[in-house]
Parts: C-alpha cells; sequence; structure tokens
C-alpha cells in the first residue's frame, strides 16, 4: 500500500557517558530526548574489550516510576536487589525489571575472557502504574525463541510478536516489541507495527537502510520512525543485526532526576524523601 512504510523521522548517534561508578558506555538516547521517544526514556550501550571501563559496576541504587530492560550480548552482569533477587546475567539474557513504587538494586560486571556488551533501556510507567508494586524477571536465552523470517532473517522475539512467535516478556504494561534482528547481506525485513506505537531501530553490526530511498546507516545510529502501519529494512551487503523497540506511548508529562522517574516535581520531591527516611521501598 503506498505511503504505508514508515520514514526516518531522526537520526542519533551514541555520546560517551560516565555513569554508575565509573562505567563508559555510550548514551543513544536520554534526557535530552523526551518526549521524543515516549515511552522510551533511556537507551545506553555498555561494554568494552577493556575492564577498566566497566568493572566498577553500579552500585546499589534506587529506581521508582519505570521499568529497566538489561540484554546482555556478551560477558555476564551480578543482579541483586530489594525484593530478594540475586543472580548472574548471562549472554543472550534479558533482566526485566519494573521498578515501580520503588525498588533498589546493583547490576555489577564480572570479569570474563569475553568482553563485555549489552544494552540497557528505560521504559517510561503511566501515571496509573507508576508506584505499582515492584517486580524482577530473569529471561533466559534458552526461553527467547528464535524465528526464521524471509531471506535469511533470524529474528530473537523478546517481547511483542513476530510471525505469530510471542516473545517471554509479556504483561508489560506499555506493550512492547522488542526483537534482536540479524539480516544477511542485501536482505529486507518488513513487519507489521501498530500505527499508534512509537518506533526505533539500533544498528549495533553492519550497516542498512531504514527507509525507501535512504541513505545506509552505520552501527551505532539509532532511527527514530514516523507514524505509519509496517517498517521495511535492508541490509547493505556486510549484513546487519539491530534491535527494533516500539510500545505505546504514555502521552503524560515526564520529571525526571537520577534514577527516578515521576510525573511532577513534587512527586520526585517525595521520591526522594521517602529514600533519605527508609520508606522509599515497595512490595
Amino acid at each position: 500500500m503506498a505511503g504505508s512504510v514508515r520514514t526516518v523521522k531522526k537520526i542519533f548517534s551514541g555520546r560517551p557517558t560516565l555513569e554508575g561508578a565509573g562505567v563508559r558506555l555510550s548514551r543513544i538516547f536520554g534526557f535530552r530526548e523526551v518526549p521524543l521517544f515516549d515511552p522510551f526514556l533511556m537507551l545506553d550501550d555498555f561494554g568494552s574489550p577493556n575492564p577498566d571501563d566497566y568493572m566498577a559496576g553500579f552500585p546499589w541504587h534506587p529506581h521508582r516510576g519505570i521499568e529497566t530492560v538489561t540484554y546482555v550480548l556478551a560477558g555476564a552482569v551480578a543482579h541483586g536487589d530489594s525484593l530478594g533477587h540475586q543472580g548472574v546475567i548471562g549472554a543472550g539474557e534479558v533482566q526485566w525489571m519494573t521498578a515501580g513504587g520503588g525498588i533498589i538494586h546493583q547490576e555489577m560486571p564480572e570479569l570474563r575472557p569475553e568482553a563485555l556488551r549489552g544494552f540497557q533501556l528505560w521504559v517510561n510507567l503511566p501515571a496509573a502504574r507508576k508506584m505499582m508494586a515492584p517486580r524482577y524477571r530473569n529471561i533466559r536465552a534458552a526461553d527467547i525463541p528464535e524465528v526464521d523470517g524471509p531471506s535469511g532473517a533470524r529474528v530473537k522475539v523478546i517481547a511483542g510478536r513476530y510471525r505469530g512467535t510471542t516473545g517471554p516478556a509479556g504483561d508489560i504494561i506499555v506493550l512492547p516489541t522488542y526483537l534482536d534482528i540479524a539480516l544477511p547481506g542485501d536482505a529486507v525485513f518488513e513487519d507489521e507495527i501498530p500505527r499508534d506505537h512509537k518506533t526505533f531501530a539500533y544498528i549495533f553490526e553492519g550497516a542498512g537502510i531504514f527507509e525507501p530511498k535512504g541513505e545506509p546507516l552505520p552501527a551505532g545510529r539509532a532511527v527514530l520512525f514516523g507514524n505509519g502501519p509496517e517498517v521495511k529494512i535492508q541490509a547493505e551487503s556486510e549484513g546487519l543485526r539491530f534491535l527494533l523497540v516500539s510500545g505505546r506511548p504514555v502521552g503524560e508529562p515526564v520529571a525526571w532526576r537520577g534514577p527516578v522517574v515521576m510525573n511532577t516535581q513534587d512527586e520526585l520531591d517525595r521520591a526522594f524523601e521517602d529514600y533519605r527516611n527508609g520508606t522509599f521501598l515497595r512490595g
């Protein structure tokens, strides 16, 4: 159908950023891009061949009002939280943590022979669910289905659906789709997306074209799509691997300070007062 394919609204390049106790990472989008990516708040690409860039990790810290999604491609990250969960997120695994009304956790990389590499995505919660009970899901690599698509595409379905296959991260507030897509050289990927869902792609290997008659984009770029019912993406000759993420916008004011995202300044002040007073945790 003419005009049905989404075009690229804007292209983003990662910014070197220092976070946690001294972790060097690339921030693909974040605070300054609110509300362009609504319901998504931030995407970080983390990892390095040099352990000094990441071993300091993210010691104990609070979250409220959001969900954090950590996807590890290589290496391992140890997790612990105030709900009592402890474990290690390894290669190909996902941690989907709903902070809701309040959780405290830590994410500490482990020293392994292989280099660390992964992504963390922050997803906003609507006002009606910001104070929901926190929850934690550790999704094993074996539980993430991989679907063979047309033209040799390989699609890992973390959340949402692709060609009749549903990802293991279900019952998520903004109804997201989160796909890890690998295309061989010159292959084309097409998929339908709800018209009202905000959609972006992040390239982390190879290069590709993300709109009709578009220019090739290399790894390290993110594209924010405009409206439309479908996307059409073509790999360059060296192949392409990218994340494709979409979700229903929240459409509410954002008040954001550090690890807490609420709707008003008063709610932010209350959150940090709760943290100081020892009344932050929920659930």
